[in-house]
């Protein structure tokens, strides 16, 4: 993977030719890459399933195709963004792909972009999947923080990156096509522990005379702190040493977590986010694991495992 990342705002309007791009989809974040282009001079053609979504792309200056074999064919660059990965294969069916490049922005699985390269490949297109790391607002918008995963055709990425650059940064994980959205999943995976764990935060103190605005910024922090871990376990997981740097041992974090679900049980609060990750803890340690960190249990989840646990 590379940290290389062009973002919008390394990008000036005299510095790149405004290419001619294609988007299927206008839904919130279809209409935002549409307005991203068009707002940096780039000619862009929409196709809609439901072309009433598209009328006021129309009216900001972008061509609406009446199908998307039309879009398609109206420019080399095609970039979908539709609901799911059976939406861009009804899509595109009818479609000449022969000479296309096609840059798949659809959310789907590892497999599903593998499958969807072998296929748009067959058809004569070069394909590059992307995992968007932003929100519709945060599309076009420099400094937001935005960025694209991307990978597949590394001659397509190249050639076209500084078009790709104009809603979102770039960032490119590999030419297997189902890299991007591994990375994307994984990501998401860890924001919804995230997640998880701050709505548990909330519910432990929201009877009480605490406020959460209040409370908020401690926990910003303390999350803030605690972030760099994920460097420490990454260490241990390409060292294979789970003892390597530990501060705070398995041992200790699992005596720690029965303060955690008692508390939980005094607050009337349901400890079913915290349960499965501790259960975990419980299964590493019983394994004699306690002086090493936690990051052991990634050993229970590989389910492909020699010897995997149930």
């Amino acid at each position: 993977m590379s940290d290389n990342v062009l973002s919008p705002s390394s990008v000036s309007a005299g510095s790149v030719s405004p290419a001619p791009v294609t988007v299927l989809g206008a839904g919130a974040m279809g209409t935002a890459l549409v307005r991203a282009w068009r707002a940096a001079g780039h000619p862009v053609t929409v196709w809609n399933r439901t072309p009433a979504r598209a009328e006021a792309l129309a009216a900001e200056g972008a061509t609406v195709a009446r199908t998307a074999a039309e879009a398609v064919a109206a420019n080399r660059l095609v970039v979908a963004c539709l609901l799911d990965d059976a939406t861009v294969g009804a899509a595109l069916e009818d479609a000449g792909l022969a000479g296309r490049d096609l840059v798949n922005l659809t959310t789907g699985t590892p497999a599903q972009a593998r499958a969807r390269a072998a296929w748009a490949e067959a058809r004569g297109a070069r394909f590059l999947d992307g995992g968007i790391m932003a929100v519709p607002p945060m599309i076009g918008t420099p400094g937001s923080g935005a960025y694209v995963l991307y990978s597949g055709s590394r001659a397509l990425f190249e050639e076209h990156r500084a078009a790709l650059a104009v809603p979102a940064g770039t960032r490119w994980v590999g030419a297997d096509p189902g890299f991007a959205a591994l990375h994307d999943v994984a990501l998401l995976s860890a924001m919804s522990g995230m997640f998880a764990g701050v709505a548990h935060a909330f519910a432990l103190i929201r009877r009480e005379d605490v406020a959460p605005k209040d409370f908020a910024p401690l926990l910003a922090s303390w999350l803030t702190a605690m972030a760099p871990h994920v460097h420490t376990a990454a260490d241990q997981l390409e060292s294979g040493d789970y003892g390597r740097g530990v501060v705070s041992n398995l041992a200790m974090q699992v005596a720690g977590g029965a303060t955690l679900l008692r508390t939980a049980e005094e607050q009337g609060v349901s400890a079913e986010l915290l349960t499965p990750y501790l259960r975990l803890l419980e299964r590493w340690l019983a394994e004699g694991h306690g002086a090493e960190d936690t990051t052991g249990v990634v050993e229970l989840l590989d389910l492909r495992r020699d010897g995997a646990r149930s």
